[in-house]
């Protein structure tokens, strides 16, 4: 594990250009290296990016690209190697071996982020459970030194593989025990998220790459007071709050883990009770960054991970996208955004989307607007006759919808007309239909 508190590790960064790669991706890709390295607390000192035509099984890199970083290294008297890419067990050993500092790799750099950001005891079960899939993985780097010892007669195994295996059921039984307690989380989870769908508010979720700016608009739109700074997974525990409507409704809204390419499956698989928050909204709110040159690039990946989660659009999920940070871009930038936004609200087969700026406040007025219209598009208006003897179907309306009028009749009737959603007027038909006024 790097060491965080201690001493501030001076890296060299190193991004693996492949021959399918633009040379303009590989260095935007570069720079959000660099911004993971300062996440975890890393003085970057050195970054470059390193063309690669076939990856070496032994050392990832080629023997001159290893000579080069070892005088780079060396000069700039550097503590830690950070590899933008996977690395197997026996690259990062031998490139720890040739290069005699701390190697560590995509998956390795964002576990350390996640584990330095977790808040919540829920958030640290996640990433530690993460983290010790990727640890039993790479077990043999630890006992090397002892798979030589191969000792007794007839080929028995020596003390080597003996604390090997050892160390890996010490592994398992510690990831068998996070995940019962994960599955206690989730169970817990499961009875607040009923909980919510029994109450009348919608759930909306916010999703987005990292640093696509959820935690400002988050902020902005209900004074949720959680960090907001401009760096990757500055957040990592979901938070909820009450979003306020334009009609007066409300709504509960979550903030969210940011995503990221090349998130590590164990990641999506630790944190899947908190995704499951994502899986169960009624709306999704996905926030793009669009003074991004990769925002296509950073929407598609966004929109993997949630097919991956079975949430989203491909899954019979209500989105619209927020186009954010409208303040960094140019003002002919800015009107063919504008244009492009519009469009996509007029027609059927696109996703609506909005354009704003959460620092200046610019078009969330528009936006909120545009959030009641799509949790409320299929809801449905009823005209309501109760009579006394059915007056708890008028607590019932209450306490499930919005309540629109409510005037007393003769003979103590109550004429009244609410907005209900889809499923809940569905379910007032099959109870109280007798009870609506054509």
């Amino acid at each position: 594990m790097v060491e965080h508190a201690l001493k501030r590790d001076r890296a060299l960064v190193a991004h693996p250009r492949f021959a399918d790669n633009r040379a303009a991706d590989a260095d935007y890709d570069l720079d959000e290296a660099i911004g993971l390295a300062d996440a975890l607390g890393v003085d970057p000192i050195s970054a470059r990016i390193v063309p690669i035509r076939d990856i070496r099984s032994s050392n990832f890199f080629g023997a001159g690209q290893i000579d080069d970083m070892a005088a780079a290294i060396a000069g700039e008297e550097l503590t830690l190697l950070i590899v933008n890419a996977s690395l197997t067990p026996v690259q990062q050993r031998n490139l720890e071996r040739t290069l005699k500092v701390k190697v560590i790799d995509r998956t390795g750099l964002i576990l350390e982020i996640f584990g330095l950001r977790a808040a919540t005891k829920e958030g640290r079960l996640q990433v530690e459970l993460a983290r010790l899939g990727y640890e039993r993985s790479r077990l043999v780097r630890t006992w090397t030194h002892l798979e030589r010892q191969r000792g007794g007669t007839g080929g028995l195994a020596g003390p080597g593989e003996t604390q090997i295996e050892s160390d890996r059921r010490v592994l398992n039984d510690k990831m068998t025990r996070l995940k019962r307690k994960l599955d206690d989380v989730r169970r817990t989870r499961g009875l607040q998220r009923k909980q919510r769908q029994r109450a009348p508010e919608r759930v909306v979720a916010l999703v987005g790459y990292t640093n696509a700016g959820k935690s400002t608009l988050f902020n902005k739109i209900t004074k949720g007071g959680v960090l907001a700074k401009d760096m990757l997974f500055a957040t990592l525990d979901t938070t909820h709050r009450i979003l306020p409507l334009p009609s007066g409704q409300t709504a509960v809204l979550s903030d969210t883990v940011g995503f990221i390419s090349d998130l590590p499956t164990s990641l999506i698989t630790a944190f899947r009770a908190t995704l499951e928050e994502v899986k169960e909204a009624d709306l999704l709110i996905h926030v793009r960054d669009m003074s991004d040159p990769l925002t296509e690039r950073r929407r598609e990946e966004v929109m993997d991970v949630l097919d991956q989660i079975e949430a989203g659009p491909e899954h019979g999920q209500s989105i619209i996208e927020v186009w954010n940070k409208t303040d960094l871009l140019n003002e002919e930038q800015a009107r063919h955004l504008a244009e492009r936004a519009s469009a996509s609200r007029t027609h059927i087969d696109m996703i609506d989307a909005f354009e704003v700026s959460c620092m200046t406040g610019e078009g969330i007025t528009a936006l909120e607007t545009g959030i009641e219209e799509v949790l409320t598009r299929n809801d449905h208006i009823l005209d309501v006759r109760v009579t006394p003897a059915n007056f708890s179907a008028r607590a019932w309306l209450h306490e499930n919808g919005q309540v629109l009028r409510d005037e007393a009749g003769e003979g103590g009737t109550a004429q009244m007309q609410v907005r209900l959603s889809e499923s809940d007027a569905g379910k007032f038909l099959a109870r109280y239909k007798e009870l609506i006024v054509t």
